[in-house]
């Protein structure tokens, strides 16, 4: 594998295992994943869209910093990615959009960071 593949794979386990600690009933935006892993919100996107079938991953819970479903190549929100935050209890307006003072996440613990050697990013507003 060469080293490029390999940082690439390393990137998105990354991205995976950051994902994983996002509760149900919250949402994080592409963004704030990318501040955490110090990727772009593509990548993360990226990252997501190739998850591999089975993985225990909860894609769901990743959107927009508009606080939408970000939109397929098909230009469609996936609607089981709608459909499953609802089930998490989350509430879109009847524009479409998550109301991330009340659903966003506040990041992984500390703890996480420092078991992993990493700064933790800013913390977003309350």
């Amino acid at each position: 594998m060469s080293s490029a593949t390999e940082s690439f794979s390393v990137r998105h386990q990354t991205i995976y295992e950051v994902v994983k600690t996002i509760p149900a009933g919250v949402v994080a935006t592409y963004g704030q994943v990318a501040a955490i892993v110090g990727c772009g919100p593509r990548l993360v996107g990226y990252a997501l869209a190739s998850l591999p079938a089975g993985m225990d991953v909860p894609w769901q819970r990743v959107i927009n910093s508009q606080g939408k479903i970000s939109t397929r190549s098909d230009g469609a929100a996936d609607p089981r990615q709608r459909q499953a935050l609802i089930r998490e209890g989350i509430v879109f307006s009847l524009k479409g959009t998550v109301d991330l003072k009340r659903f966003g996440w506040d990041g992984p613990d500390w703890d996480w960071f420092y078991e992993r050697g990493l700064q933790p990013p800013p913390r977003r507003d309350s």
